[in-house]
């Protein structure tokens, strides 16, 4: 098992940067393919960018080229860059992880292990 903390939620700027962390603890020895969803009030949960074991990056239409996903494995930790922010990436922000299957999926029903969350604001 693995257990996941995410940080650096805050309010922001439209057009502002913001960096998400998700620390890593357990069993980190395994090689697990990881992911960025999001879930704003009244609204789905959704996929946002995903990586997997080999670092092969997936991203939803709506963040590419203003978001990346990065992971140091030394550090058990996976990141979300987010520049050129706008409102409607306003949403909880939530870390999610799977054995390793090498492949990014956007799909949340692939992911077994969940953080709490971390919110974002973007005004305007």
């Amino acid at each position: 098992q693995v257990q996941l903390v995410e940080s650096g939620g805050g309010s922001v700027q439209a057009g502002g940067p913001l960096r998400l962390s998700c620390a890593a603890s357990g069993d980190t020895a395994r090689t697990y393919d990881m992911a960025w969803f999001r879930q704003a009030p009244g609204k789905e949960r959704e996929g946002v960018a995903a990586i997997d074991g080999g670092g092969r990056t997936s991203y939803a239409d709506s963040v590419k080229g203003r978001f990346t996903i990065s992971k140091d494995n030394a550090k058990g930790t996976l990141y979300l860059q987010m520049n050129s922010l706008k409102p409607e990436d306003t949403a909880m922000y939530y870390c999610a992880a799977r054995y390793s299957t090498w492949f990014p999926y956007l799909d949340l029903n692939k992911y077994n292990y969940w953080g709490q969350g971390t919110q974002v604001t973007v005004s305007s």
